[in-house]
């Protein structure tokens, strides 16, 4: 059976509580009980002592049984609550008042006896109880001589059989009663009063666990339950509360994001696979008209069937290579191998590769500064692949008599900032985050006569991550867009 925290606590407060209540009250007993006895074998402690000397038959050391029993009667006729024994020097009783079969013993221990005689401020000090071989009781003790001549002891039972008895009887009685159940329910309140205090403390912790369980049960979705508000109190369990809610929180906005994440990548498979499929079929329906042989095609017809094949083939192989390259970067398989090198020569370089489509399309392409002399530290391949990706972003959304500039500005004596503008077509302002997602096109695009993937934004965003930059962007709908990053400076020495 499972407790509850409550219950738990509750138990172990019940047990403890008995516990202490029996020790408490055992040791009030025998405290009671100790100081009792204390108390009434010192007013009692001479009490042998002055019946042996103001009795004649024990105060000359000679006895008569007979006489000496009648005496020991007559004594507890007067006080009740002693007992009188006569013992001889070796401990055996030899008279007494009692009715026949009440003395169970026939000698007792003297040692008790002899170290009171010794030292009267050993009490209490407890003899035997020739009553009861079980039990031991305060006395008075005397020694009795004759001419010098140890005869006996007077042996005074303080609080015999008779005053147990009437002592019995008085604790039975309903006052004392009365004052026991007042104690007893005292106790009790107490007890409840703490149980109540304990519920009261626990109850948050248990209505927390159930928002938790009922939020389980739910596979973790905050849409249909929620924690309660927890208070900025300084205690555990508001503490706790606030820090499960954000826990929880932050679980929700996880798989909500995966959620997402596992949308888009649906929506980028079937993108994809549109855009494998269409290069795919065009080869395919060419190559079949080629391979027919009743078709009778002239040369030129022919080279035109090739080309256009070899555009598709071209251009599914790149966005297989794109596939790969932006599966690697989301993967975390792609390294960094950094090293230095002159930023002017690479971008250079890049922008060669692209004057001929640049000078074909009637688009102007340039440098600034023109004597571009800057040390960096990057991935040169990389850094190579971002800038040519935004320069030939640049030229297919250019129109024939726009410009195109990579630009170098230094920002400080550690960060260089590459920027790749262009008077093209521009983006609306609701897609300049969107456009470095995987497969996103801007409704503008220009993509007349090549079938684009819309990874190449993804892939840079990616690239100059790994290489701890961050690509920003401007535009404005009809004038253009600019690209921008940072790159770290190689200082010189």
């Amino acid at each position: 059976m499972n407790l509850s925290l409550y219950q738990k606590l509750a138990s172990s407060l019940v047990i403890i509580f008995c516990f202490i209540c029996a020790l408490v009250y055992g040791w009030s007993k025998q405290l009671e009980r100790t100081s009792k006895h204390h108390g009434e074998q010192n007013l009692h402690l001479q009490l042998a002592e002055h019946l042996v000397q103001d009795n004649p038959l024990l105060q000359q050391g000679i006895y008569d049984y007979q006489a000496l029993e009648n005496l020991f009667h007559t004594l507890m006729l007067l006080g009740p609550a002693f007992e009188f024994y006569f013992v001889d020097p070796q401990g055996a009783i030899l008279t007494y008042s009692a009715e026949p079969g009440k003395v169970k013993r026939d000698r007792i221990n003297l040692t008790p006896l002899k170290r009171l005689i010794l030292d009267r401020t050993l009490t209490p000090l407890y003899g035997d109880d020739p009553r009861d071989p079980s039990r031991q009781k305060i006395f008075s003790v005397a020694p009795v001589y004759n001419q010098d001549v140890l005869q006996g002891y007077l042996y005074v039972i303080i609080g015999g059989e008779a005053y147990d008895t009437t002592l019995n009887t008085i604790k039975a009685n309903d006052n004392v009663w009365i004052a026991g159940l007042w104690l007893a329910g005292a106790l009790l309140f107490l007890l409840i009063a703490l149980l109540i205090l304990f519920r009261f403390f626990t109850a948050p912790i248990k209505k927390l666990a159930t928002e938790v369980s009922m939020i389980e049960a739910a596979n973790y979705s905050l849409v249909d339950n929620q924690l309660s508000s927890y208070s900025n109190k300084n205690n555990e369990v508001d503490s706790l509360g606030r820090s499960i809610q954000a826990m929880l929180t932050r679980i929700d906005e996880q798989f909500k994001a995966l959620a997402q994440s596992d949308k888009q990548r649906r929506e980028l498979l079937t993108h994809l696979s549109h855009d494998l499929r269409t290069p795919l079929a065009s080869v395919q329906g060419f190559l079949e008209v080629l391979s027919q042989p009743h078709r009778q095609l002239s040369e030129q017809e022919r080279q035109h069937y090739l080309s256009v094949s070899s555009d598709n083939c071209q251009q599914l192989k790149l966005l297989i290579e794109q596939i790969f390259e932006l599966a690697n970067l989301e993967n975390g398989q792609m390294r960094v191998h950094t090293e230095t090198f002159n930023l002017g020569e690479l971008i250079y370089d890049c922008v060669a590769k692209f004057c001929v489509a640049a000078d074909n399309k009637g688009v102007t392409l340039r440098v600034e500064p023109v004597i571009c002399d800057f040390t960096v530290v990057a991935d040169i391949a990389k850094l190579e692949r971002v800038i040519s990706n935004l320069i030939d972003n640049a030229i297919r959304h250019t129109p024939k008599g726009g410009k195109i500039i990579v630009q170098v500005q230094q920002a400080d004596a550690e960060q260089l900032y590459v920027d790749i503008s262009d008077t093209g077509v521009g983006i609306q302002q609701d897609e300049l985050i969107a456009i470095f997602e995987p497969h996103y096109q801007a409704s503008n695009s220009n993509t007349v006569g090549h079938q684009q993937g819309g990874l190449g934004l993804a892939i840079c965003k990616g690239l100059l991550q790994l290489m701890n930059s961050e690509i920003k962007v401007r535009s404005e709908l009809g004038k253009g867009s600019q690209f921008s990053f940072n790159l770290p400076q190689k200082t010189k020495a």
